[in-house]
């Protein structure tokens, strides 16, 4: 009878080619990325699911987030902030309060964002960032879950193609030049259990988007999440590429040296399919310029032998990014094409 009365729900709630008929807030989601574009992302797909988990790294080390770090030893609040203003279903309310930053110029708290200290306080009040995140999720009602890819205190360390080394997430948007090879200052990290087992046990498994070497990379660096993306052979594994290069990562990068980049730190061909934006909005003469975009695609239908889904997932206003309801429906539309081969 549920069963049944389930599925009548459905008939009534949405039309048959909605790919919410077929998902209808069930599907398992693991979404795995870090600021701005995973948020973006997660905004998007909290109309089909609520049963999300996003998997945020915990490597950035700049602005409010360095400072709290460095003066309490704890796990970067700043892209799981961002993370639980997107899934809370009051989002408006939410990021008003969680992103408004305190003036630069006071003495106390000066440039720190509300979110950040909240999230700080309650891990010196309750003793634990985990459960200082649970409690948050909790307190704001969010569509599913914002889980740290480990809770060690880590840094990235950046590796120059002219043999000069730096340490911290923050240089990746000073230094232009080309990058040869990023890893953490704790080679043997360990993801955080209810990230890998969430891995484990999803319906669809979502890398990206978001900046290639500050939040992609340091999840697969990570032992643990590479190793449940590969194991999971059951959920749906997909990529998402980047609409637009970024002038001091991935400048002059194709599509091809996004999808060879993730490979080789991945290990293995992790993902089924790379979904990339077919829509060419802006394009720039000088990529190294602040504030340029140059939107990238791709017309092969296969690379590094994992398939290519080309979509309009671009947001026209900011082309930057992708739109995030674009972006969520291509997802599930997939994952339902799948489902019912």
């Amino acid at each position: 009878m549920s069963n049944i009365i389930k599925t009548w729900w459905k008939w009534l709630r949405y039309a048959p080619t909605d790919p919410r008929f077929n998902a209808g807030g069930v599907v398992k989601i693991a979404v795995i990325g870090g600021g701005t574009g995973l948020a973006n992302l997660l905004r998007g797909l909290k109309a089909y699911s609520s049963d999300i988990s996003a998997i945020v790294t915990v490597a950035d080390a700049g602005g409010s987030t360095g400072e709290i770090r460095q003066d309490f030893d704890m796990v970067a609040p700043g892209d799981i902030r961002k993370c639980i203003s997107a899934l809370a279903y009051d989002e408006d309310l939410i990021a008003k309060i969680f992103e408004h930053r305190f003036d630069a110029k006071k003495k106390t708290f000066g440039g720190h964002t509300l979110g950040n200290i909240w999230i700080t306080g309650l891990t010196d009040y309750l003793g634990s960032f985990e459960r200082a995140i649970e409690v948050t999720s909790e307190i704001f009602q969010t569509a599913g879950r914002v889980l740290p890819s480990t809770l060690a205190n880590i840094d990235l360390v950046i590796e120059y193609a002219d043999n000069t080394i730096c340490r911290g997430e923050s240089h990746l948007d000073k230094e232009l030049k080309k990058i040869k090879r990023i890893s953490l200052n704790k080679p043997k990290v360990k993801a955080y259990k209810k990230a890998e087992e969430a891995i484990l046990s999803a319906d669809l498994i979502v890398l990206g988007p978001g900046s290639l070497y500050g939040s992609l990379v340091p999840n697969l660096l990570i032992h643990g999440i590479r190793e449940a993306i590969a194991k999971n052979k059951t959920a749906l594994r997909v990529y998402v590429a980047n609409c637009s290069t970024e002038r001091t990562q991935t400048r002059n990068f194709t599509i091809d040296d996004h999808i060879r980049e993730i490979k080789s730190y991945g290990g293995r061909k992790l993902f089924d399919y790379v979904l990339v934006n077919s829509k060419i909005i802006r394009t720039s003469s000088d990529e190294a310029k602040l504030g340029e975009i140059n939107n990238i695609t791709t017309l092969e239908p296969e690379i590094e032998g994992i398939k290519i889904i080309l979509a309009d997932v671009i947001d026209e206003v900011n082309p930057l990014f992708h739109n995030s309801n674009k972006l969520a429906k291509e997802l599930i539309e997939l994952y339902n094409e799948n489902k019912r081969k």
